[in-house]
């Protein structure tokens, strides 16, 4: 399994004018090469009027599988710019398609690149890029008078909290990646004195946001 990966936050849909033209992109998190046809194919019925519908994605661990299409726009000016600005981001799992419709002036095939890379890059930025990482629930149980400082050494270091339940104890639960795990909870040891217990919980994919929409 990977040890961390990059895709969009969501699935979004940004729409840009270059000369009356309108580019319209749509963004989907995909699991399969079945998975991105089906979105591609739902795209042209629903944009059935529009000139065209160009699409690329990427898909696998280590983007093994990608796919463009021009869908009959000159050669090499749509898709395949499309796929360069899902690799250039470093997604994966990630189908994009630019319905296009035409507004009487051509672009030209510098004018297409440029039209079609950028209807891309614009709707990552507007949503966002999410960092998936392999991580560790780490459950800290400890008493009350300890929660403050455990908390203020959290955030100072950054670490995740995915749940804190406050009941007759403090029980927070931390992500952490695998390799780090005896060396955090050494860290909590020190801090707290010995006075915290640890549970392991689930080994899991941990998404944090890392370019802000």
């Amino acid at each position: 399994m990977l040890q961390n990966y990059r895709t969009i936050k969501q699935d979004h849909q940004h729409e840009i004018e270059i000369k009356k033209s309108r580019f319209i992109c749509f963004l989907k998190r995909i699991d399969s090469e079945e998975e991105a046809k089906a979105f591609i194919q739902q795209l042209k019925k629903e944009h059935w009027k529009a000139n065209h519908n160009c699409s690329a994605f990427v898909l696998g661990e280590r983007s093994e599988i990608q796919r463009s299409s021009d869908d009959g726009e000159p050669s090499g000016t749509a898709g395949v710019p499309m796929l360069e600005v899902l690799k250039k981001n470093d997604l994966i799992n990630v189908c994009a398609v630019v319905t296009r419709y035409f507004g009487g002036t051509k672009l030209g095939a510098g004018g297409l690149i440029r039209a079609y890379s950028g209807a891309v890059a614009q709707a990552i930025a507007d949503i966002g890029i999410v960092e998936g990482r392999l991580q560790q629930e780490v459950l800290i149980q400890l008493d009350y008078s300890n929660w403050g400082k455990l908390e203020n050494f959290l955030t100072a270091q950054k670490i995740t909290v995915k749940d804190t339940q406050f009941t007759d104890q403090v029980v927070a639960t931390c992500m952490v990646d695998e390799a780090q795990v005896p060396a955090f909870e050494e860290q909590i040891t020190d801090l707290l004195n010995g006075q915290a217990n640890f549970t392991l919980g689930e080994v899991s994919y941990f998404e944090r946001v890392i370019q802000e929409a």
